[in-house]
């Protein structure tokens, strides 16, 4: 006989719901699902009514990858993220470079370039001891490419069978250029929407590994540290509205809350989407949308449309924007919501995911 929601919560207070003003699923959600991890609508509403009140603040409140803040007369951008891939080492990259060009990504994506890193450990009793060694060599090498200093640490070890070998934290600080003022709530109706390069390389390696799947092509990752093609991009112009790298939830994630952020909408064609052809076929064999995979070493600006195609060269001139693309624009219509001309030439609403399509993939 199936368990029933009072024996499962037998020995537990109820949760109040009394004061939240959240809509459902959250509501109806007593105890935290891997959903509320992977960056679609669970995520975004366990951050907006429990996490968000609880610690206050007006930086918070503008949710972008990394907080703009100022100190000493210093503007700088600060970010941290956790990291709990599971494999550790997929093709492309490790939990290392993740744990290095994720926080590094962050603070570009408010314009900063990215100066000193923490790194916090959580190893697995039991886990091997070349395992770790690989993951610190992972890191190290990737710190290094990415041009910044990790500078200070801390490490834990949990009892085995509470934990999934290793578990990585990283913060990071860097320096905002002056004039410099990146965030969702920039996003403007005329702005044309531009991504980096091919989506959904960075999902389907992690996927293809974990569950062994073959395809004709190797798919890896696309992890890489995205500073430099920043900057590439702001020296065109420092009017860059809002940058964002699609990671979990993919670029339909990105999209949605920014156009929620700035209250605007946002109208994408798919035709113009650089789906490399070996994710086209992986998402079309597991019923997947391509919009909705995670990538590492990609991301999402809205640009004035006076800049735009200047900045579109810039980005194509950059090792990691050969493949850059216009895939829409930012419009005054249907606010908050993002919608896509599809191949055969009907539209369809980008909703925000409401977990995630794949588990643990950073």
């Amino acid at each position: 006989m199936a368990e029933t929601t009072a024996e499962r919560t037998a020995g537990h207070p109820a949760p109040d719901f009394s004061g939240w003003t959240c809509p459902a699923p959250l509501r109806d959600q007593p105890r935290i699902v891997m959903g509320h991890g992977g960056g679609g609508a669970l995520s975004a509403e366990l951050v907006e009514h429990v996490f968000a009140p609880a610690f206050g603040g007006e930086t918070l409140a503008t949710m972008a990858d990394s907080a703009a803040v100022t100190l000493g007369g210093a503007r700088l951008a600060f970010s941290t993220d956790t990291f709990v891939v599971r494999p550790l080492f997929f093709p492309g990259g490790s939990i290392g470079d993740l744990a290095v060009n994720g926080t590094v990504n962050d603070l570009a994506m408010s314009g900063a370039r990215a100066a000193y890193l923490s790194c916090g450990v959580v190893l697995e009793e039991g886990v091997e001891m070349p395992v770790v060694a690989r993951v610190a060599e992972a890191i190290g090498a990737a710190a290094r490419t990415a041009g910044v200093e990790i500078v200070t640490g801390d490490t834990k070890v949990v009892e085995a069978g509470h934990g999934d070998g290793v578990y990585l934290n990283t913060a990071g600080i860097g320096l905002i250029p002056d004039g410099v003022d990146i965030r969702p709530q920039r996003a403007r109706p005329g702005d044309v929407v531009l991504v980096s390069g091919q989506i959904g390389l960075h999902g389907i390696a992690v996927l293809s590994l974990r569950e062994g799947l073959e395809f004709d092509v190797r798919v890896e990752s696309d992890c890489a540290p995205l500073g430099g093609l920043v900057e590439a991009m702001l020296a065109v112009t420092p009017d860059l509205h809002v940058l964002r790298d699609p990671t979990r939830g993919g670029v339909a994630a990105a999209l949605g809350e920014i156009a929620a952020a700035a209250g605007v909408g946002v109208a994408v064609d798919e035709r113009h989407l650089p789906v490399p052809e070996p994710v086209a076929g992986a998402c079309a064999m597991l019923g997947l949308d391509p919009l909705y995979v995670a990538n590492e070493g990609k991301l999402v600006a809205f640009v004035p449309r006076d800049h735009a195609d200047a900045v579109l060269e810039a980005m194509r001139a950059h090792p990691l924007g050969a493949d850059a693309a216009v895939i829409g624009a930012c419009v005054a219509d249907h606010p908050g919501m993002v919608v896509a001309r599809t191949g055969l030439g009907g539209t369809r609403v980008v909703d925000l995911p409401l977990g995630e399509q794949l588990p643990r993939i950073c």
